[in-house]
């Protein structure tokens, strides 16, 4: 069923950020389950999440579990930890006032009752995390932040909605699976542009942040690669601007995405705008 994207906004875009690093911290027990018993593949998306619409959730991939389709996942809205089973959910466990000790108890005793491997077996992440209160043994006080979680989870529905459209109206090109990232958070689908190995083919990641060290709110993204020279870059459909610190790609933030009079057409006017940019320069070489 096609999100409504008249839900968002309840909340204002930059108001999400306590709940989201709450969120992204949260995760990390998704993609430790996942690291734990699923074989590892180069591009890291053994440990990536897919959203699910039903249960307003990030799910891992399925793990191995006597034959059954076991999934670890983390519902955004009201921040708890998740267990689901062939489609059927075995338990739910809230995080709110709990810290990552006994979370890993928890996740670890269920995880052990389905025949899988406990999630601290993973004692590091291949990445760094931000610094976080919970990181240092403090709980996850949501406190006050129940509608800031609820916002997040839409723009997670309405991100997963709009990549899925754009995967269809793709049609001389094959956009891989989309998946969200444990890492940066961001949920994203990437499209290949010619057939080099994985560190040198062209490609071209579309996709949504929920909010980072460059913008303090959700916004989407499109990113060609390689990098274009931050010089001479294409008109984009307003209000749609290129980002070049940090990373080069073309941007809408959230709160320009609410103020748009059809979000999710403008959106999909953005993306493919932005799409046909990349693609045009990279097969030219104007990088």
């Amino acid at each position: 069923m096609q999100f409504d994207w008249s839900t968002l906004g309840r909340k204002a875009p930059t108001t999400l950020v306590r709940a989201r690093n709450f969120a992204h911290h949260a995760a990390q027990w998704v993609g430790k389950a996942a690291r734990a018993n699923l074989e590892a593949v180069p591009d890291d998306s053994h440990a990536s999440f897919e959203w699910d619409a039903a249960h307003g959730a990030l799910f891992s991939q399925p793990l191995p579990a006597a034959g059954a389709d076991v999934r670890v996942g983390l519902r955004v809205g009201g921040l708890a930890l998740v267990i689901m089973r062939s489609g059927v959910v075995l338990d739910t466990f809230e995080l709110a006032g709990r810290r990552d000790s006994l979370i890993g108890v928890w996740l670890d005793s269920a995880l052990r009752a389905l025949g899988l491997k406990p999630a601290s077996d993973i004692a590091a992440l291949p990445y760094s995390m931000s610094a976080h209160s919970v990181v240092r043994g403090g709980a996850y006080s949501c406190s006050g932040e129940a509608e800031a979680f609820d916002e997040l989870a839409r723009w997670y529905g309405a991100a997963a909605d709009l990549l899925g459209e754009v995967r269809t109206s793709l049609v001389d090109v094959q956009p891989g699976p989309v998946y969200c990232w444990p890492h940066h958070f961001d949920i994203a689908t990437l499209v290949r542009i010619d057939h080099g190995d994985a560190g040198t083919a062209q490609s071209i990641g579309m996709g949504f942040s929920p909010g980072d060290v460059h913008y303090p709110q959700p916004y989407a993204y499109v990113t060609p690669w390689p990098h274009f020279k931050p010089e001479d870059m294409d008109f984009l459909p307003p209000p749609g601007h290129w980002h070049t610190q940090g990373f080069v790609g073309a941007v809408v933030t959230g709160e320009e995405i609410l103020m748009m009079e059809d979000r999710r057409s403008g959106l999909l006017e953005f993306m493919s705008a932005a799409f046909n940019i990349g693609r045009i320069r990279l097969t030219a070489g104007k990088v």
